[in-house]
C-alpha cells in the first residue's frame, strides 16, 4: 500500500519504526535468518502456525477489523480503511451507491446495502482447495490476516475474480480483478501469508493469473512483483502488530512475516528484489542467489558430457529434448571442485538442461555432437 500516512500518535510512530532494522521481538526469537528458499518457507510456515493460538470465529472478525483496519490518519479512530477503495470521501447516508470510497465509519458494517462495509475474503472462498468455510470450525475462512474491511458493492464487484495485472484504481479487467495501485502490495502479502498458513488449501496460482515461479509452481510471479512495487504501509503494520499481541481481545497471536519484511519473499521465491526492512539482520549485500549465472561448458560438447558450475547447491539436473520429453534425470549429483558438476553419457542432439536447487531453477540450451 503506497500511501504514506501522517503519524498522529506517538504509539503509531513507534510501531512504524520498530519494524525497520530488526525483526519484531520476541516473536522471531530463535529464527534462523541464514535460511533461503523452501527451507525458509517451511520455517516461517511452522512459526505462523504454532503461534496462531486464538482461532477467531467469523463474527469475531467484525470486532477485530474495527480495531485493526482503522485509518491511521484519523486521530478519532472513527473510520476504517476500505480495501480496493480510492476516493477520499466518506459515504453520505443519503447516497444510493458509493463503492469507491476508501474509508467509512467503523460501525457502518454488517449489512448488504450500499454505504456499508463487510468482510472481504482476499483469498476468495471458492478458490480454495477445498473451498474456505466461514461458518463452523475456525480455519482459513476466518483467518483475519486476509479478511479486510471492504465496501459492500466493491466486494460484490470483485466476487471470486482472480487477481490480474493492471494499473490505476481497482477494477475488473480482462476476466480478472486488479486491486488498485494502493492495495496490490497488501494483497500480495496476504496471499503469501495464506499460502504458508494453509499450504495445500490456499495456493497462490489458484487466486491469481500469471506465470508460475520455476522453483515453486504454486506461486506466481505477479504477487512477487506487487510485493516489491508496493511497500508496506503503517496501516499494514498496525494490523500485524495487533494480531501478534495476544493481550489484544481479538488477536490471533501470529504475524504476517511478509509485512514485517517483504524481502523474505525474495529470499524464498526470488523475483524482483523487495524492500529489506531488516538490513542489520539480513544484509542487503546477501542478495538472492540465482542459477541464471550458472556456467555450462563446453557447449557445444563433443564427448557426450558437460560441466556445470553453479552458485547454489544443486538438487537435480533434468535434460529434455526439443519436444519436451525427459531424456535424463540426475538427482542429488556429486559436487566436484569449484562448485562444478559433471553430467556424462548424454546422447547426441539438441536439449534443454534444467538446473534445480532448493531456492530456484534455470534452463540452459545445450548441444551434444
Amino acid at each position: 500500500m503506497k500511501t504514506n500516512f501522517t503519524l498522529f500518535l506517538l504509539s503509531f510512530a513507534y510501531i512504524a519504526f520498530a519494524q525497520n532494522g530488526a525483526p519484531a521481538n520476541p516473536y522471531y526469537n530463535g529464527s534462523n535468518w541464514t535460511l533461503t528458499g523452501m527451507n525458509l518457507k517451511n520455517a516461517l510456515e511452522t512459526k505462523i502456525t504454532d503461534t496462531h493460538t486464538n482461532l477467531l470465529s467469523y463474527s469475531n472478525v467484525w470486532d477485530a477489523a474495527q480495531a485493526t483496519d482503522l485509518d491511521p490518519t484519523d486521530a478519532t479512530n472513527a473510520n476504517v480503511l476500505l480495501l480496493y477503495g480510492f476516493s477520499s470521501g466518506i459515504c453520505p447516508a443519503a447516497a444510493a451507491s458509493d463503492n469507491d470510497h476508501r474509508r467509512r465509519d467503523k460501525f457502518s458494517n454488517g449489512g448488504g446495502t450500499s454505504c456499508q462495509w463487510n468482510r472481504e475474503h482476499v483469498f476468495a472462498k471458492g478458490l480454495g482447495t477445498p473451498t474456505l468455510d466461514d461458518g463452523g470450525s475456525s480455519d482459513a475462512g476466518e483467518d483475519a490476516h486476509h479478511l479486510r474491511a471492504c465496501d459492500v458493492d466493491r466486494n460484490n464487484n470483485r466476487g471470486s475474480l482472480k487477481f490480474i495485472s493492471g494499473s490505476g484504481n481497482s477494477t475488473a479487467t480482462n476476466g480478472g480483478w486488479y486491486p488498485g495501485d494502493e492495495w496490490k502490495g497488501d494483497v500480495a502479502r496476504m496471499i503469501m501469508y495464506m499460502y504458508l498458513r494453509y499450504p495445500s488449501q490456499c495456493l497462490p496460482k489458484n487466486v491469481g493469473i500469471g506465470t508460475v515461479v520455476a522453483t515453486d509452481t504454486n506461486m506466481i510471479q505477479l504477487f512477487l512483483q506487487w510485493n516489491a512495487e508496493d511497500p508496506v504501509s503503517l496501516y499494514e503494520d498496525n494490523r500485524n502488530t495487533y494480531h501478534g499481541n495476544t493481550s489484544n481481545s481479538f488477536a490471533q497471536g501470529n504475524r504476517n512475516p511478509f509485512i514485517d519484511n517483504p524481502y523474505l519473499a525474495t529470499l524464498i521465491w526470488g523475483g524482483p528484489v523487495a524492500q529489506n526492512r531488516w538490513p542489520t539482520t539480513i544484509l542487503e549485500t546477501a542478495t538472492f542467489a540465482t542459477l541464471e549465472n550458472s556456467l555450462v561448458y563446453p557447449n557445444p560438447t563433443t564427448n557426450n558430457e558437460i560441466m556445470v558450475e553453479a552458485p547454489l547447491n544443486i538438487t537435480s539436473f533434468s535434460i529434455f529434448n526439443i519436444g519436451g520429453q525427459l531424456i535424463m534425470e540426475l538427482k542429488n549429483p556429486e559436487k566436484l571442485q569449484n562448485n562444478a558438476y559433471k553430467i556424462g553419457n548424454i546422447p547426441s542432439g539438441f536439449y534443454f538442461l534444467k538446473i534445480n536447487s532448493e531456492q530456484n531453477s534455470t534452463t540452459k540450451k545445450i548441444t551434444v555432437h
